[in-house]
């Protein structure tokens, strides 16, 4: 269930209320009585959890630090290198031959 931030406008009065989506708007507060509590807008926080998300994803870099902007334009992409292929096994482990 989310939590929402309310504010009284008459008297200041501020309370975070646990409530379903479906539950009515609280209109009285709780302190004064009037019906000026309000519904504040914040700033959503949430968490991923559960196996496959790291701390360190989409973090790019070194130190943590965010990774730059790829450019996708054709002119950069025909004028970039291309990278190298990585390194064959060598020989020997390849077969894995033994001798028994």
């Amino acid at each position: 269930m989310p939590i929402y931030a309310y504010r009284c406008e008459a008297c200041g009065f501020a309370k975070d209320v646990l409530q379903k989506i479906s539950d009515p708007v609280l209109t009285d507060c709780p302190t004064c009585g009037k019906a000026t509590f309000k519904k504040q807008l914040t700033a959503a926080g949430f968490q991923l959890k559960g196996t496959g998300w790291y701390v360190t994803d989409f973090r790019g870099g070194q130190g943590g630090t965010t990774a730059p902007a790829v450019s996708t334009s054709a002119a950069d992409t025909a004028a970039a290198p291309a990278a190298p292929a990585p390194a064959a096994p060598a020989a020997s482990a390849a077969t894995g031959s033994s001798d028994s």
